[in-house]
């Protein structure tokens, strides 16, 4: 009796011994390095630093919030379709981690109990230090109110031989105003915007452009700048010039902006290029009041590549996107699918496995509109709505990255094969 009594205690005793509570150093810091310090530090989007105790702190309750509603870190795919190398969504175990630490007083901990950090951050940009800085000689000034129409200004490179990239970033001076940065490739003997003077902005004139090119990079709210795998590079030609598209939107103060392009160089010549294409629709009509209209887009290769990521893109009205791909046996796909898009977050999804794709393969887009009142960012819902460079305008693209030898030409990707007539019979078409 008395040792059943012993045993009966011993485990009460044990029962009630609590575990001990999360501390920043031991148990918080580490998740926050992972998955948060690339945005939330000077200089980059997030509106606050996490790169200490201090910083992180006062906002204990609201990562408690954001990371059980998992709106932070912003991820937006469904994690039943497709597996992403770059996924960074939290774990659960890193979820009540952090719950619990802001539950419990958040409290500081022993500062001996933090692990080394791994921070090689360059001042000013995600990619490192680059190799070549690009940027605008003069800043534009954004008014106060207004619509502003997309500017461009054409930037030489100066490069005198083909030139292959590793990393590219393009960064705006002040994120408050910029809605997006998309830097082109001009490639010598190209007629887009020949007549423009180097260094300056300008709004195109109707009928001036003359042509497009490869997109390099860009940035948009929640973008992550293009890093290639070891191996991979995207290609300048020789006497190429960049042409960055500019796009900003005012915000009830007057201000500046200044956007510059950040190159690191491929060490040495790749086996394989890298380049970004869309499957898109630029000629829908999404009636007034509809709570979920669907605008589908579709690109076909024409040549062998390898799928290696995807990024959705719409506007305010935008509610949900997929996208697939059909093989030139009629075997469709699933890649990704967002059930809840934010245009506030422009997401690239980077296949944990690259896909090969043969030639005659389709990639499909689809993206769901919401136009009615019950989208509290909608501008609004009486209005028909088109395709449009505007935020109060929509656009549904799937940009898609692909990569593919450097032997093979990207025209013969994007472009059918001519086909070939066959000669004429030398019996004068008698046999």
């Amino acid at each position: 009796m008395t040792l059943r009594i012993t045993f009966t205690l011993i485990l009460a005793v044990v029962a009630g011994v609590a575990a001990p509570k999360p501390s920043f150093y031991k148990d918080v810091q580490p998740i926050v390095e992972r998955n948060c310090v690339g945005c939330h530090r000077p200089g980059e989007a997030a509106p606050m630093s996490f790169l200490s105790y201090k910083e992180v702190r006062p906002f204990a309750a609201a990562i408690k919030s954001s990371v059980t509603q998992r709106r932070m870190p912003p991820w937006q795919a469904d994690p039943h379709v497709g597996k992403f190398a770059n996924d960074r969504s939290l774990s659960d175990g890193d979820i009540k981690i952090l719950v619990e630490w802001a539950s419990t007083g958040a409290t500081e901990g022993n500062i001996k109990d933090a692990q080394p950090l791994k921070r090689d951050f360059a001042e000013g940009w995600v990619i490192g230090k680059p190799d070549v800085v690009i940027e605008m000689p003069e800043v534009f000034h954004v008014p106060a109110s207004g619509t502003v129409d997309y500017h461009y200004v054409v930037l030489p490179t100066n490069f005198t031989k083909d030139t292959w990239i590793q990393s590219a970033e393009t960064r705006p001076q002040d994120r408050s105003v910029n809605h997006h940065i998309i830097a082109f490739l001009r490639e010598p003997g190209s007629k887009w915007f020949r007549d423009a003077v180097p260094g300056k902005v300008f709004v195109p004139t109707k009928g001036s452009d003359g042509g497009t090119g490869e997109f390099l990079a860009g940035y948009a709210p929640g973008t992550v700048p293009d890093i290639m795998k070891p191996g991979q590079g995207k290609l300048i030609k020789a006497g190429s010039d960049i042409i960055l598209q500019l796009h900003w939107t005012t915000n009830g103060k007057a201000t500046d902006d200044k956007a510059k392009l950040g190159l690191i160089l491929s060490k040495e010549t790749p086996k394989v290029r890298v380049t970004t294409l869309q499957a898109g629709n630029f000629k829908f009509e999404i009636p007034p009041g509809a709570e979920n209209h669907p605008v589908d887009g579709k690109m076909t290769l024409h040549a062998e590549t390898t799928l290696e990521a995807l990024v959705p893109h719409m506007h305010v009205r935008g509610k949900a996107f997929a996208m697939q791909i059909k093989l030139p046996d009629g075997t469709v796909k699933e890649l990704l699918k967002v059930p809840a898009y934010d245009f506030n977050w422009q997401l690239t999804y980077e296949l944990q496995e690259p896909i090969k794709l043969p030639a005659g393969t389709q990639v499909l887009a689809t993206g769901w509109f919401d136009n009615s009142p019950n989208n509290k960012h909608n501008p609004d819902p009486t209005k028909t709505v088109r395709f449009g460079e505007q935020s109060w305008e929509e656009m549904m693209i799937g940009f898609f990255s692909v990569s593919f030898p450097v032997e093979t030409s990207l025209m013969d990707i994007v472009r059918p094969k001519k086909k070939v007539s066959p000669a004429p019979s030398s019996a004068g078409g008698l046999e």
